[in-house]
């Protein structure tokens, strides 16, 4: 990694010694969630700061009760110049001790330029050429977010020796949802009168992206099959899966359909004991894979590109990846369900 700052001095982290600190994560959901590693990175290096999240409105139950943050703020898309100068000005006001931009957008860039207007501007570590820790690695768009987010880390010298070695970059874990929320009825399968073996199907994706979706009558086969094992196939997803998880139960009446019925915590726990899930390039399938399901991903690779942005998790996934889902099979997924070893 080369560094426009090779003949400058460098800028020391406040570590320890910091107060006041933002991270700064706006979406989408699967980003977001493949951000919660670097975050608590951040939480264990500034262990005495209050640290405030900028995010948007559909983060904000969940970023609550995330042990990782202090303070969460929603208003990271404001609409309107004058709602732009106030969000900026709030941050000046904050005096941070380090801002940390996970989202590094060219949204997040022009708010550091305007935080350098009428000032020194704050300690950043992100992707504008002339913030502190500027991550300028010529590749970072071909990394996958979470080797990404590890190597800006490492520039701000956030890293254990200053490197995360092979697989040891900041994973994320969502093993604080049930802790944090207890154990209580709506986090577990039997609330949704599931019975263990059960898995979970994800079969949403962008509606505007037909690319990205694996045909409703694949979905119904394949749960078909599922369902022939003894596992009960269980749809998650929201309103504008409605109409895809009726199809799909009308052809197997066997699969039970959750849609719309389950926030961000109840796709964590599901997962947690499911015994696995299989659904498109889409933020509820980096959910159940990071909370513990073993994973069938489905991935249009005209849309995106799975070593940038696959689903992981502490057990196996496996991608299956055509240019178009159309060119995905049923079969093709079935024998890697069966490679997962998760059928009786």
């Amino acid at each position: 990694m080369t560094s426009a700052r090779a003949n400058t001095a460098s800028p020391e982290n406040p570590g320890t010694k910091a107060k006041e600190v933002l991270v700064i994560k706006l979406s989408a959901l699967g980003d977001f969630v493949l951000a919660l590693g670097a975050m608590r990175a951040v939480r264990e290096f500034h262990p005495s700061a209050r640290i405030t999240l900028l995010t948007t409105p559909p983060f904000e139950e969940f970023a609550k009760v995330c042990p990782y943050v202090d303070v969460v703020e929603t208003d990271g898309r404001p609409e309107g110049l004058k709602a732009t100068a106030a969000l900026i000005q709030r941050i000046k006001r904050a005096k941070f001790d380090i801002i940390y931009d996970f989202q590094t957008s060219g949204r997040t860039k022009n708010y550091f330029s305007a935080l350098q207007r009428g000032g020194k501007a704050p300690l950043w570590s992100g992707h504008h050429e002339k913030c502190a820790f500027f991550h300028d690695n010529p590749a970072r768009a071909t990394m996958h977010t979470i080797d990404r987010l590890a190597e800006q880390l490492e520039v701000a010298g956030v890293a254990p020796s200053g490197r995360w070695l092979g697989k040891s970059a900041p994973f994320p874990d969502l093993g604080w949802v049930r802790p944090k929320l207890g154990n209580t009825p709506r986090l577990n399968p039997a609330y949704f009168s599931l019975i263990r073996p059960y898995m979970l199907l994800i079969p949403g994706a962008s509606a505007h992206r037909e690319a990205k979706r694996w045909p409703v009558e694949n979905y119904a086969a394949l749960a078909k099959r599922i369902a022939d094992t003894g596992i009960m196939p269980a749809i998650i997803g929201g309103t504008a899966e409605g109409q895809i998880a009726q199809e799909i139960v009308k052809r197997e009446p066997r699969v039970k359909s959750l849609v719309t019925r389950t926030d961000f915590f109840q796709i964590v726990t599901l997962a947690e004991t499911a015994a696995f899930v299989v659904g498109n390039d889409t933020g509820p399938m980096h959910m159940a894979t990071l909370a513990g399901a073993p994973g069938i991903a489905l991935f249009a690779t005209s849309e995106s590109n799975p070593d940038h942005s696959a689903p992981r998790g502490p057990k196996p996934v496996i991608i299956n990846a055509a240019p178009t889902l159309q060119h995905v099979s049923v079969d093709d997924v079935w024998q890697s369900i069966r490679a997962l070893g998760v059928l009786n």
